[in-house]
């Protein structure tokens, strides 16, 4: 899947809690552009039940999503809620 710098930056406004215009790193805006991507894989993967190379690639983003969420539960749980409820992750 190939994202454009647009669609990233209008992932990173629109979810990320953006810090200043060019943050990208952040925990909260690769949660964000993760949560994008995941969502577009499950829907990928719904079409395509065979896709053993795709179902691999979602396992390994959901696993890198859940530890930037276990590493903002350790450092700032009032920054975990919030982007929990803004994504609409549960735990």
């Amino acid at each position: 899947m190939y994202l454009t710098s647009e669609k990233k930056q209008e992932i990173f406004k629109a979810k990320g809690f953006q810090k200043s215009e060019s943050d990208t790193g952040s925990a909260e805006s690769q949660i964000a552009l993760f949560t994008y991507r995941i969502s577009h894989l499950t829907e990928h993967l719904k079409k395509h039940k065979h896709d053993y190379a795709t179902r691999v690639g979602l396992l390994k983003l959901v696993g890198k999503r859940r530890r930037l969420l276990d590493y903002l539960t350790k450092t700032d749980i009032e920054r975990y809620r919030a982007i929990i409820a803004e994504l609409g992750i549960r735990k």
